[in-house]
């Protein structure tokens, strides 16, 4: 991987979201597993079993729980910024048509995180959180923890709340429990 450092002064220019859709539209990436994270084409981790277990686990619960409330979009891009287009694990968006643009935001985002616990951590809650996303949970299985990270202020959630039992209700829909343990594939 290139090194920035090593062509200074010059700078890396960073692709729009607008470019990466253009270059999506005509084939430019068939094949390839890859997200916009802030101006750079980022390749997902590969799903290990645990990792696929737990999206889907909340994938039924989500969709069974919420009903008509809201669309559950399950590792789809959101056109969250000029130069970020992420494909989270879950989110939770408002129930619309994007059958013409991606959402821009959503009440919810669940991001499950083996390989990519760093870049979760950093990288995407520092995206989620200048697009005022107001609430995104990190489901840490190497460390077994649910990061709950909630009023987002510039590039960081200002509350970070770590979960290893009880249950988790999100702010938008409080009437939802999801249990901590079986996120973290500690219970069946």
């Amino acid at each position: 991987m290139l090194d920035a450092r090593a062509i200074a002064p010059e700078r890396l220019r960073p692709l729009l979201r607008s470019e990466y859709d253009r270059l999506v539209e005509w084939g430019v990436f068939d094949g390839e597993r890859l997200e916009l994270l802030e101006g750079a084409l980022v390749v997902m981790s590969p799903q290990h079993s645990p990792h696929a277990e737990v999206i889907g686990r909340l994938t039924e619960l989500f969709v069974e729980a919420l009903g008509k409330r809201a669309r559950i979009r399950v590792q789809l891009p959101l056109a969250i910024s000029d130069d970020s287009e992420p494909e989270p694990d879950i989110a939770v968006v408002a129930r619309r048509d994007y059958s013409k643009a991606h959402p821009r935001t959503a009440k919810l985002i669940i991001e499950v995180a083996d390989s990519s616990v760093r870049k979760d951590r950093t990288v995407k809650s520092s995206i989620y959180a200048r697009a005022s996303i107001p609430e995104y949970w990190l489901v840490n299985l190497v460390s077994k923890v649910v990061e709950v990270r909630t009023e987002p202020k510039g590039s960081r959630y200002t509350h970070v709340e770590r979960r290893t039992t009880g249950t988790l209700s999100p702010r938008a829909f409080t009437d939802i429990a999801v249990p901590v343990r079986w996120m973290l594939l500690l219970e069946s």
